[in-house]
């Protein structure tokens, strides 16, 4: 199955534009085929031994740096692309499995749900912040900020994006840009009680 082929391509590098394209493209076609549950129907991804992925990675430095390039650029084109009405009930749809996964403290599969939601459509600013929130809980602070960031260029006065930001900064010790954050949201909601609290606790590490 192509799906497999592609995902194998990608244990050796993922940085294959056409690739991951491929992967996009079938991650939609496998959804509208085969439901939410498509990942069960699939065969087993065979593994790809470490010396061919040693070997790839030995190969010259000018060769990644064209590849990461195209890389770059076919992640713009990803974000750029705009969904049909059909991709953004499918995006809506995983959203909303994935709400009921971290409502049950499955926050692994629920982060799943989530991805497959922004593939077909990276416009819903909530699916963001829900994924970040999920990243807090296994403690990828880094994963979070990056998720927070993104929801909030697609709406500026999402509180709870503002608030899960803040929350990944004090665990990574940024403690400058957790007080701004949590100031920023103050201005939305000035008697928002947990923000309030968090500012207390943020400023004591404030030199």
């Amino acid at each position: 199955m192509a799906y497999v082929d592609y995902k194998t391509v990608l244990q050796i590098d993922n940085s294959v534009t056409s690739a991951l394209e491929g992967i996009n493209r079938m991650t939609r076609a496998l959804m509208d085929s085969l439901g939410p549950e498509w990942r069960l129907k699939l065969p087993s991804i065979p593994l790809v031994p470490v010396s061919a992925q040693k070997r790839w990675n030995s190969l010259p430095s000018e060769n990644h740096k064209e590849m990461a390039k195209s890389k770059s650029k076919a992640t713009t084109a990803t974000k750029n692309r705009v969904p049909s009405a059909g991709d953004v009930e499918k995006a809506r749809v995983l959203k909303e499995e994935g709400n009921e996964l971290v409502k049950k403290g499955n926050h692994k599969k629920a982060i799943e749900k989530y991805s497959e939601s922004l593939l077909c459509s990276n416009l819903e600013s909530a699916t963001y912040s829900n994924r970040a929130l999920c990243y807090l809980v296994l403690k990828q602070y880094t994963e979070a900020v990056k998720d927070c960031t993104e929801a909030l260029k697609l709406d500026g006065k999402n509180v709870k994006a503002f608030y899960r930001r803040a929350q990944a900064h004090k665990a990574l010790k940024d403690y400058k840009s957790s007080f701004a954050d949590i100031s920023n949201l103050l201005q939305i909601e000035p008697r928002n009680g947990p923000a309030q609290k968090l500012r207390q606790e943020v400023k004591q590490n404030l030199h």
